[in-house]
């Protein structure tokens, strides 16, 4: 079962498409919100791809040399994120992964890893964290934003507190609309 059956038991995959859109790109531009933090040539995982927004973002800027990994725990995800990569031929840069609920099971090293408002879904938060950064380069950053709505500032302080529990460096992340995030990098 999900995080998000388990939140949400009665959350269908499908209303994803009422906040996964086009017209989302006017509230969240990948570009702006990645930028500094994903370059050509970068190996990067997509935590929650959901139905691949931020996935096609992601591999346009990484390139042709460059990886990402979509991971999401319902297929059903997974295979609208595979449509929409394909439609923009980008499918070779992007690979499927399906997840359990307590573990993502992707070995490293990645240079950038987003977890977008998902982390608060998370069945045990700790242990996806220590997940993603023994994942990461030593040089490289996660980008975890939560919505406003569904995180407050409470629940984001035990998230940025978990973060620095588990070894990451924390500091301000980017202005994201509708959110709080912060980028943590492996270290202090």
């Amino acid at each position: 079962m999900s995080a998000s059956q388990r939140t949400h038991p009665d959350f269908p995959w499908w209303v994803a498409y009422t906040f996964d859109n086009p017209l989302r790109r006017l509230v969240h531009d990948p570009a702006r919100i990645l930028n500094g933090l994903l370059k050509r040539g970068d190996t990067a995982v997509d935590i929650g791809c959901g139905l691949g927004f931020f996935t096609v973002a992601m591999a346009k800027l990484v390139g042709a040399g460059g990886r990402v990994i979509a991971v999401d725990i319902r297929s059903e995800m997974l295979e609208r994120t595979r449509r929409r990569v394909e439609r923009r031929g980008l499918a070779d840069r992007v690979t499927l992964h399906q997840v359990e609920p307590d573990r993502l099971n992707i070995t490293g090293p990645v240079d950038f890893a987003l977890a977008f408002w998902m982390v608060h879904e998370a069945p045990d938060r700790r242990a996806l964290l220590s997940q993603v950064r023994s994942i990461l380069r030593p040089t490289g950053h996660l980008l975890i934003a939560e919505p406003k709505g569904h995180v407050g500032p409470r629940l984001f302080e035990k998230i940025t507190t978990l973060a620095r529990d588990v070894g990451f460096g924390v500091r301000e992340g980017p202005h994201v609309r509708l959110s709080r995030s912060i980028v943590c990098s492996p270290g202090p």
